[in-house]
C-alpha cells in the first residue's frame, strides 16, 4: 500500500506546479467547467450596467430622506401624492396634497412652482417615480421623488405633521 501512496503524491504535487505557474490557464479551465455559473455571472453585470445606464439616462432622480431633508430646506415644494385620508393621518411639513389621479389636471399649478425644486412623496416611491416623469416630460426640470417614500421617511426618524396638528395651527 505504501508502494501505491507514493506516485499518487508524487501525480498530485506536479500536477499544482503545472497549475501555480499558469494562473490564467486556471482561470480558463474553471470557466470551460463551469460555463453555467460563468454565463450566468456575464449576464448579471450587463444587466447592472444596462439598468444603471438606463436610469442615468432617462432623468429620474430619486432621493433618500437624508437628502430630501437637505432639498425641503433649500426651500423646495413637496407635493404628498397620496390621497386625503393618508395625508391626513400623516405627512411632510409644508407638504401640498395633490393625489396622483389628479396630478395631470394639475399641470398648470405645478409648472408655475416649477421655480423651485420640487419634491413628489408617496406611500413607497412607485408613484413618485411616476410623477417625476410626467413632470419632466411636462417641461419641469427640477423634480425628485422620495425613495422609499413616506415609510422610507418614517423609518428614517423624521417627523410628520398629523391632521390634528394642522387643525390647530389654522
Amino acid at each position: 500500500m505504501v508502494v501505491l501512496a507514493a506516485p499518487a503524491t508524487v501525480c498530485m504535487r506536479l500536477r499544482i506546479q503545472e497549475s501555480s505557474g499558469k494562473p490564467m490557464d486556471t482561470y480558463l479551465e474553471f470557466a470551460s467547467n463551469h460555463m453555467i455559473l460563468v454565463t450566468a455571472l456575464v449576464v448579471s453585470f450587463f444587466v447592472l450596467i444596462f439598468t444603471e445606464l438606463r436610469r442615468k439616462a432617462g432623468g429620474i432622480t430619486n432621493i433618500e430622506p437624508h437628502e430630501a431633508v437637505s432639498l425641503i430646506n433649500a426651500d423646495a415644494v413637496v407635493i404628498d401624492l397620496r390621497n386625503a385620508d393618508a395625508f391626513a393621518r400623516g405627512h411632510i411639513v409644508n407638504a401640498k396634497n395633490i393625489p396622483f389621479d389628479e396630478l395631470e389636471a394639475n399641470q398648470d399649478k405645478l409648472r408655475k412652482m416649477a421655480s423651485k425644486p420640487i419634491l413628489t412623496v408617496c406611500d413607497a416611491g412607485v408613484n413618485s417615480t411616476r410623477a417625476v416623469t410626467s413632470l419632466r416630460k411636462s417641461g419641469v426640470e427640477s423634480v425628485y421623488g422620495l425613495k422609499g417614500g413616506i415609510a422610507a421617511w418614517t423609518q428614517a426618524n423624521l417627523p410628520l405633521v398629523t391632521g390634528k396638528k394642522t387643525k390647530s395651527r389654522k
